[in-house]
């Protein structure tokens, strides 16, 4: 029985993990839009047409967003970032209304590895911009030695609600993605055909708010570290 029990234990040091379908499916769809970046590349158009088209009007929108909310400069330096969100949100969200695929952002786990580096982010450019001053940003708009016990109260304020930020983030979109496939597994089985058509065009709609909605935050909470605190 010894043996035995050493064999399995070996067997399940040995044996490789089983990869999660959230990780999988993120892999897949950052290899989609790799291959997209790689065609579109290949064959790019003075007029765009197709994918190409498309793909601009995304990158033409999120790059005005980004200007209008941070500014000229550090607008164009953040727009990588905020554009590559949206499109890989985009592309998880809808991957979970094809038949027999599953969306990564069902799972909080792939939300939380977004909203993480989008906190971290934040602070690593407001301190870059700001330096010490940085910390303005959380002592309130009143500030001298009188309002010394306002300052520290606004102080705790602004630091619960920035570490809540990567929670409501991933909290956000997991939630709507998860209730969007209750819905329509819900749907599906009490009618089969004719409302879940109807859904999946709701679904496809509410995949490209909620895409948006996480990349607008992100957005915002950039262009606030990078603004003078007043």
């Amino acid at each position: 029985m010894s043996g035995m029990h050493e064999v399995l234990l070996m067997d399940a040091v040995v044996s490789p993990e089983v990869v999660p379908h959230n990780v999988s499916y993120a892999i897949l769809a950052s290899i989609i839009l790799i291959t997209v970046a790689v065609i579109i590349r290949g064959s790019m158009r003075l007029v765009p047409t197709g994918i190409q088209n498309f793909v601009e009007t995304i990158v033409e929108t999120f790059l005005k967003m980004a200007e209008d909310n941070i500014g000229h400069h550090w607008g164009k330096t953040l727009f990588p970032l905020i554009g590559t969100l949206f499109m890989f949100i985009l592309v998880c969200n809808l991957m979970g209304l094809i038949p027999g695929f599953a969306s990564p952002t069902s799972n909080i786990n792939t939300n939380a590895a977004m909203a993480i580096p989008v906190f971290l982010a934040t602070h690593y450019y407001g301190i870059r911009v700001h330096g010490i001053k940085y910390i303005n940003h959380f002592l309130g708009p009143i500030r001298s030695v009188f309002a010394l016990p306002l300052m520290m109260l606004m102080f705790i304020i602004e630091f619960i609600g920035h570490l809540v930020r990567p929670v409501t983030l991933s909290v956000r979109l997991f939630g709507n993605m998860v209730a969007k496939h209750i819905i329509l597994l819900v749907l599906a089985m009490l009618v089969p055909w004719i409302i879940p058509t109807l859904i999946l065009a709701l679904g496809t709609l509410v995949s490209f708010i909620q895409a948006f909605v996480f990349v607008l935050l992100t957005t915002l909470y950039l262009a606030g570290a990078v603004e003078e605190g007043h």
